[in-house]
């Protein structure tokens, strides 16, 4: 990239090469559907036998490579276009500077040297003062705003400088051109790595290896087309802006946008359910091929979870399952959702808590959760939604609860919450934030935020070990609309506040709220303070408690110190299961609520 080259640049020849890789991405996708849902639909129903079979991997075979080039011609799309739009500015301030100079009548040679005539005269001797040549400073790349060439003088010549009217004019201009040949090359070095990298291996063997370094191209297209990004998809804007400018975009751009950015569009608040779930799709594949031969903790961990979502997804369910979002930050991230959240009256968010991660369990205990409530939910009202949100760190043990990753994780759950008002249908939707265990004391730190959780109608707190708050009323919702399970035999709901855990973490029973929760009663204060702030299920905190079952007794523990593992992990992990032997009494209030049938709701006393 020089002078010449910006020059002679056709921004618009790179935008019609981006349709002509669209084109190719969307033939693609059009013969991947028709192999998956044809196709082979046709052939398992006409044949059967080692040929069949034979087929049949064949024609996945033929379904991956027509999915590889439908997400690599896409990524070419996108850093095409990103190209193009960025390089037409440098080009437009280099046509303005060459204009300039040719109403001028200055001469710019191929390195941006800008030559300029006679004009003025000198006061000592009354003769013209010569033109002369002018570069920014030391040639094109590195110039300012100082450095010319003129004969009989030097370069610094006072006389010069001030008198030749055409100098001043001749240093712009050649400052300009540098300024936009460097913007113009910083540009073209960027997109020419990404493009680079958007090489297929020969052969037709589309593996795991290809899809990481597919996940690699991924990050190298957003990573080059950044400064595009930020100029065409507001991510600094509100969820319901960001709805806005998706449903001014034609179908041509958002399929771009998808294409191009999964991992953008996939996790963007105010971004609709169904589009989220089409970009995250392809996001897992990636960040499961990402993941594959790594074998750290944290990695393989990430990797179980991302594989259950996977198999959850491609197995299907009733209500239909949709991918809002996910990612590797942290211990991982999901936002899972069973039934449209855009398109259901009633939608529930529920934050998950203390231990909860993304790894082998996630998929089939935390995620069921959110299944369980929507079912149930629908039983009552069909148009209802349940999603779990794992879009923070939460604590992974008990030992270590602070209320950092609360803090933390608040605004994030407030922007999503936000999306789901800005997305959904209905006029007035009917929202219910759910916190479970830590979750509630992240779900008591939204509502402290500006404007509290937006769109909520109803709180529901389970397990909660408090929220930061000594009354339901300050949770903005109304305090009739707060609901509150805690079992009976749940240790969490139980914690002593800090002042009991002084006392009780000293000496012989050892040290964190566990430890405090054996010898805290000693010095109970009465006040229904547990370890976050007034205990959400007393009379005192004023939501209303519903009834849940008590769950397995408390243990009694062989050393005073060291607490049987059912206390934190049965009693409170039942409350949205309804299978026997769980807590099929809490899942049925959870769902009434959700549904925004409080009526069905059975009451319990307040402690």
């Amino acid at each position: 990239m020089d002078l010449g080259t910006l020059k002679a640049i056709s921004p618009s020849e790179y935008a019609e090469a981006a349709d002509g890789y669209r084109a190719v991405s969307d033939m693609a996708d059009a013969a991947k559907d028709r192999i998956d849902k044809q196709i082979t639909t046709d052939m398992r129903k006409a044949n059967e036998g080692e040929a069949a079979d034979a087929a049949l991997k064949q024609l996945q075979k033929l379904s991956e490579n027509f999915h590889y080039s439908q997400v690599e011609c896409g990524l070419i799309t996108g850093a095409l276009d990103g190209f193009s739009s960025e390089i037409a500015a440098p080009k437009r301030r280099l046509t303005d500077a060459l204009d300039d100079a040719a109403v001028l009548a200055y001469t710019v040679s191929e390195d941006g040297a800008i030559t300029y005539p006679a004009g003025g005269k000198n006061e000592l001797t009354g003769e013209p003062i010569p033109g002369g040549t002018v570069l920014a400073n030391n040639g094109l790349i590195t110039g300012n705003n100082t450095g010319f060439q003129s004969p009989g003088l030097a370069p610094n010549d006072p006389q010069l400088k001030s008198a030749n009217p055409h100098h001043a004019k001749a240093v712009d201009i050649a400052d300009r051109i540098a300024h936009a040949v460097r913007e113009a090359q910083e540009i073209d070095v960027r997109y020419s790595k990404a493009l680079r990298k958007l090489n297929a291996a020969p052969g037709l063997n589309v593996s795991t290896r290809t899809w990481a370094d597919v996940a690699s191209d991924v990050d190298a297209v957003s990573s080059a087309a950044s400064d595009y990004i930020a100029d065409h998809i507001p991510l600094d804007k509100s969820p319901a802006d960001r709805k806005k400018w998706w449903d001014n975009l034609s179908n041509e751009e958002r399929e771009e946008y998808k294409a191009a950015f999964p991992e953008i569009i996939g996790n963007l608040d105010g971004i609709p359910a169904v589009v989220r779930d089409e970009a995250n799709r392809e996001n897992i594949q990636l960040l499961i091929a990402q993941l594959d031969g790594r074998h750290d903790e944290a990695s393989k961990d990430k990797l179980d979870g991302l594989k259950g979502i996977q198999t959850k997804l491609n197995s299907g369910s009733q209500p239909p399952m949709f991918l809002l979002g996910v990612g590797l930050e942290g211990n991982g991230r999901a936002i899972v959702a069973f039934g449209n959240p855009d398109t259901s009256k009633n939608v529930s968010a529920y934050v998950p808590g203390l231990g909860t991660k993304l790894n082998s369990s996630f998929a089939d205990g935390t995620v069921k959760r959110a299944f369980d409530t929507a079912k149930d939910a629908q039983g009552i009202d069909p148009s209802s939604s349940a999603i779990v949100w794992l879009g923070y760190d939460a604590p992974q043990s008990i030992d270590v609860m602070t209320t950092d990753d609360a803090e933390h994780g608040a605004p994030a759950y407030n922007s999503f919450m936000s999306g789901i008002s800005a997305t959904n249908e209905h006029a007035d939707p009917h929202i219910t934030a759910i916190g479970h265990s830590y979750g509630s004391r992240l779900v008591g730190a939204a509502t402290q935020e500006v404007g509290g959780i937006p769109g909520a109608d109803d709180i529901i707190l389970v397990g909660s070990p408090g929220v930061g708050v000594d009354k339901a009323a300050d949770l903005g919702v109304g305090n009739g609309h707060v609901w509150v399970g805690a079992a009976e035999n749940d240790v969490v709901t139980k914690l002593p506040s800090s002042k009991e855990a002084v006392a009780g973490t000293m000496g012989f029973f050892g040290g964190g709220p566990l430890g405090a929760y054996v010898g805290g009663e000693i010095a109970d204060q009465g006040d229904d303070d547990i370890w976050f702030g007034k205990d959400p299920a007393s009379k005192a905190f004023g939501a209303n408690r519903f009834e849940t079952l008590p769950g397995p007794e408390l243990a009694q523990p062989a050393f005073p110190d060291v607490l049987d593992s059912k206390l934190d992990i049965e009693a409170h992990s039942n409350y949205f299961s309804p299978e026997e032997g769980k807590d099929k009494v809490s899942a049925r209030n959870i769902a009434a609520i959700v549904a925004g049938q409080p009526g069905y709701v059975t009451g319990e006393t307040p402690r």
